[in-house]
């Protein structure tokens, strides 16, 4: 399994439900990372505001920081390789990047959501690659 890794920007929360408003990509985050930590899968948070530390360990994300600002996060690294800066992963980048196969992605919606209306059915998601809504791959 690979090391995956997301430096994010300073937060109350990891969900993005503890302001006024819901942060649906915060949201889909959570969620979805709780189901991949619920198959065994780890994927590392750091948040500036609660592991500071950590951004100033990483040479590159603190060169990306000085040199582009916050504005740069959140960053994913996979084994040590910045892969994505300034948005969230889809939920298939994640499973892939964790060595999930789209099978076994498939399996985890179907398993969570139980078709419930998410346009996942008979193993398979309604046309769309498009993750945004926390259920297809």
């Amino acid at each position: 399994m690979n090391k995956v890794e997301i430096y994010e920007p300073a937060m109350c929360c990891s969900t993005g439900v503890c302001g006024p408003g819901v942060d649906q990509e915060l949201l889909r985050v959570a969620t979805f990372l709780n189901e991949l930590e619920g198959e065994g899968k780890k994927v590392i948070r750091y948040s500036l505001s609660s592991a500071p530390m950590a951004f100033v360990e990483n040479k590159e994300i603190n060169d990306i920081i000085a040199n582009e600002g916050t504005e740069a996060l959140p960053i994913t690294v996979v084994d040590g390789e910045i892969r994505q800066k300034g948005s969230y992963p889809s939920n298939a980048n994640f499973a892939e990047w964790v060595g999930m196969s789209r099978e076994d992605i498939i399996q985890m919606v179907l398993k969570t959501q139980k078709s419930s209306g998410c346009g996942c059915s008979g193993g398979s998601c309604s046309d769309s690659s498009d993750s945004s809504d926390g259920c297809c791959c």
